[in-house]
This record gives structure tokens, C-alpha cells and sequence, in this order.
């Protein structure tokens, strides 16, 4: 009995693999390729801002620390989620982000809407200690954050991300660590987060949040 294709593909190890990989990157690039031309996926919502330098301080902070292990930035578009979290994630809100602090491993709640809810006290207090505002939090506490911020890499770190499309100007390079002067880890983790989902204002996407998906969820605070 003649062999079919299927059976001398899966007989010749070499063949498979050649076939396997041509699959794969066909795929890839069908699905990756015309997100190079969606304006939507390149262009900052209104009102989006590079991070300055307190808050790219910041950032690389929360990425240090492994914050995103229980945190992610993304409000999937169910009503379940933008009950409790506020609208919807939309890709023009993370132009300037490398990289993207996504995920869907959430031990803690979803952060991408918590700047502005609560106070930068309240923020210090939580990452000295958690427990002292939400009793019930499993999240550790972060009290190394109290000393000063570095600040001797801080114009590279600028120049670096010029080179990849972030708009900095020689006046904010240069002028990136007068800006970081007193400045401690904490404050800078702080004033990430207060900027967290703050360029777009509730009721200024394109379409309104869905109501038919989930349930909605309790609403809960900021804490683990």
C-alpha cells in the first residue's frame, strides 16, 4: 500500500522539522506583519507622555523588584474587569512602554488604572508596609525603597530610548538628573504608579466598554 504524504513527513525527521518551521513563520508573520500597518498599535492615545525621569526611575524599579510576578497592566474588555478597574486597556497607551508590563498572572490586582486613586501617602505606607492599609494583603513589603534613587545612568537610559522612537529632547536628557536630586527609589516607584492609565480619561476611546461579558466583580483596593 502506497504511503501517504502525511505518513512520509511524519517518517523523515528533517522534512518534518522544514515543514514545521515554514508553518510557524508563515503564521508569524501573517499574524505580525499588518500590526505594522495599524496606526492604532503605533500611535500615542491623546495625552500620552513619555516617562519623565522620576517615573522611568521608577519603572525600572518596579521591574527590578519582580512587581509584574503579581501584577498585571492590562484590563482585559469585559465588564467583570472594567467595573473594577475602570475602561479598558487600548494599545495606544503603551507606545512608550519596553517593555510592555502585560501579563495575566494576577496574585494582586490589575494596576494599569491605579494612578490617581489613592494618595502618594497611602502608597508609601503600602510598599513600607502593605498591612498597615489592607490588613488581609499577601504582598511583601519593600522598606529597601526608602534610600536614594540612582541617578548616574539616567541620561543613557534616555539616549538609549531616543534611539528607539521615544521623542526625549537634549533639554530632558540633560537635564534628567537635576530632576532625580533627592529623590529616593520610593518616590520614584510612587510616582510610577501615580501615572499608571492616566492619559486616557474615562469616555475618550473609540468604543465604550462591553456590559453582556462577565459578571461584575467586587470592587477592591489596589492592594494584594
Amino acid at each position: 500500500m502506497a504511503q501517504s504524504n502525511h505518513d512520509i513527513i511524519e517518517r523523515k525527521v528533517g522534512l518534518l522539522i522544514v515543514l514545521t518551521l515554514l508553518t510557524v513563520s508563515v503564521g508569524g508573520l501573517v499574524e505580525i506583519v499588518p500590526l505594522f500597518f495599524q496606526h492604532s498599535t503605533t500611535t500615542p492615545v491623546e495625552g500620552l507622555k513619555p516617562y519623565d525621569p522620576v517615573r522611568l526611575v521608577g519603572r525600572d524599579i518596579y521591574v527590578r523588584e519582580g512587581c509584574y510576578n503579581c501584577h498585571s497592566q492590562m484590563i482585559r474588555p469585559f465588564r467583570a474587569e472594567t467595573e473594577r478597574y475602570g475602561h479598558y486597556s487600548v494599545a495606544g497607551e503603551y507606545v512608550y512602554d519596553r517593555p510592555f508590563q502585560w501579563g495575566s498572572k494576577r496574585t494582586g490586582p490589575d494596576l494599569h488604572r491605579v494612578g490617581g486613586r489613592y494618595s502618594d501617602q497611602w502608597h508609601r505606607v503600602h510598599l513600607l508596609n502593605p498591612r498597615d492599609v489592607v490588613p488581609e494583603s499577601n504582598m511583601p513589603a519593600f522598606p529597601w525603597l526608602d534610600r536614594p534613587a540612582r541617578i548616574d545612568d539616567i541620561e543613557d537610559k534616555m539616549t538609549t530610548l531616543r534611539k528607539l522612537g521615544v521623542p526625549y529632547s537634549d533639554e530632558e536628557i540633560k537635564g534628567a538628573r537635576k530632576a532625580l536630586e533627592g529623590k529616593t527609589e520610593l518616590d520614584a516607584v510612587i510616582a510610577y504608579l501615580q501615572g499608571l492609565g492616566t492619559a486616557l480619561k474615562s469616555g475618550k476611546a473609540a468604543a465604550p466598554a462591553p456590559t453582556a461579558e462577565a459578571a461584575p466583580a467586587p470592587a477592591t483596593n489596589s492592594g494584594s
